[in-house]
């Protein structure tokens, strides 16, 4: 069976219809202004996996993944933080590496930068604007999207919807509240590059269309980002590459992530609603942390919560316990049970990246390992079905290799027993003992964890130096 995706351009499952060799893989990155959230795990986790388990079915593959490196939002933290924006997007671009190679995310292939394209971006604009499809307003440069007339075929949306959430009153010059910028005239203090309209900065949207057009073509095979890049985002990406280009479609298959929600809302740096990559991993192993990224299919959304971490926790040691007396390398015949057990792993994978189930099939093998040793029966088909279990696990990007154990113990390991004194002292609470819980709190402290109290409960993390 070949592998089906669901695309949100058809709006239905299809099979996988690569043109190029390799296949041509873009994803939206980040805009490096903080550290990378679980929100931004689950999206470039899932994407991971994707590519995993292209290169796993043996299709060759390039993968781009950008950096927005010039945004009002790091000029803000800039201006926050007192230091140059370039030093932000330096900053937090080198702490998305750190959280991400910890999670056993592969790097992509090319990491193209706003500032690297600088040129070409301005020339793109300039083909838009001699093509009849944008316009100029003073200082700025508009997308026409009257010019298009198939405008919203991505999101579904018709015009009266292409209207929610955009500004109604016009900026001056702007012809249309659904014309979007593609070049900003510059604003006192901010950062700002010569081109043929003016000083200023290009907007966000030719950004992504420029790099994807610069480093993989005029079309691309998979195009990948988180459901709420859909529109505008990647509505306006399609207009203006195929606007330019005349190749349609620009993308032929995307594929959207469903979004990490906190009470109910989207998790963003915006909200204030996030919890860093960094700071789970002072509780958690990285492994535990994918595993529950991807325990849940991709396109649906996921609320974040300790509990479901915890249980993450407990299975990764189920996986890890039935492995244990092998090696990595270990090679061995794979027995019947493992070679159906793999099989089952790759029908879920094929319907749409299913991890979910894919992750099922791989508990139901560490189960079956156990009983067969338990049972004392052939060792060799044990260490087949051990290594087969390693093998299908890494192509999820799951290491069962245990933590390494340094001479102070690591968050996951002191995890349970801190979760311990978290419910002692919630008992406390609730019985109205205040001082008693206080202390717990404070001898937590003073152990190296910090305690936060939320309207959801406790949460800890490894305290940083000077709390």
């Amino acid at each position: 069976m070949p592998i089906r995706l669901t695309n949100t351009l058809t709006n239905r499952e299809e099979p996988f219809d690569p043109v190029h060799d390799p296949v041509t893989l873009y994803c939206c990155g980040m805009t490096p202004k903080f550290h990378p959230h679980v929100g931004h795990a689950r999206l470039f986790v899932a994407i991971d996996v994707v590519r995993r388990y292209l290169e796993y079915r043996g299709y060759p593959l390039k993968h781009v993944q950008n950096f927005t490196d010039v945004d009002d939002k790091i000029i803000a933290r800039g201006n926050q933080e007192g230091v140059d924006p370039r030093e932000v997007a330096r900053r937090y671009s080198e702490s998305y590496f750190d959280s991400m190679d910890a999670l056993g995310v592969l790097r992509a292939h090319e990491y193209p930068t706003v500032t690297q394209f600088k040129e070409q971006i301005k020339e793109f604009v300039a083909g838009l604007l001699e093509t009849g499809h944008a316009y100029t307003a003073g200082g700025d440069v508009y997308y026409d999207v009257a010019t298009k007339p198939d405008y919203g075929k991505l999101a579904g949306r018709t015009e009266e919807g292409q209207l929610v959430g955009v500004r109604k009153e016009l900026e001056p010059g702007k012809r249309n509240p659904r014309d979007f910028a593609l070049w900003k005239a510059a604003k006192p203090g901010e950062p700002a590059w010569d081109s043929p309209w003016g000083p200023g900065r290009p907007g966000w949207h030719i950004e992504c269309s420029t790099m994807s057009r610069e480093t993989l073509g005029d079309q691309l095979d998979l195009h990948a980002g988180g459901q709420d890049l859909i529109f505008p985002h990647h509505e306006n990406e399609i207009a203006q590459s195929e606007a330019l280009t005349g190749v349609i479609p620009f993308t032929r298959q995307w594929v959207h992530i469903g979004l990490v929600t906190i009470n109910g809302e989207k998790m963003a740096h915006s909200l204030g609603n996030f919890t860093t990559v960094r700071d789970v991993l002072e509780r958690h192993d990285p492994m535990a942390l994918r595993l529950y990224l991807i325990n849940t299919h991709y396109r649906s959304p996921l609320a974040f919560n300790e509990e479901s971490l915890n249980a993450a926790e407990k299975g990764l040691e189920r996986l890890r316990r039935a492995v244990e007396g092998s090696t990595a390398d270990e090679t061995a015949d794979t027995p019947p049970w493992a070679a159906d057990a793999r099989g089952r792993f790759e029908a879920a994978m094929d319907a749409d990246f299913n991890t979910a189930g894919a992750l099922g099939h791989l508990f139901d093998l560490s189960a079956e390992i156990n009983r067969r040793r338990t049972a004392g029966e052939d060792a060799a088909a044990i260490r087949g079905g051990q290594a087969t279990l390693r093998e299908v696990a890494g192509v999820l990007g799951l290491s069962l290799e245990p933590p390494a154990r340094g001479d102070e113990q690591s968050g996951a390991e002191v995890g349970p027993l801190v979760e311990l004194v978290l419910r002692a002292r919630q008992a406390l609470r609730k019985a109205k003992q205040y001082a008693e819980a206080d202390a717990l709190r404070d001898e937590l402290r003073e152990l190296g964890f910090s305690v936060e109290d939320t309207a959801q409960g406790s949460t800890w993390r490894r305290a940083r130096i000077g709390e």
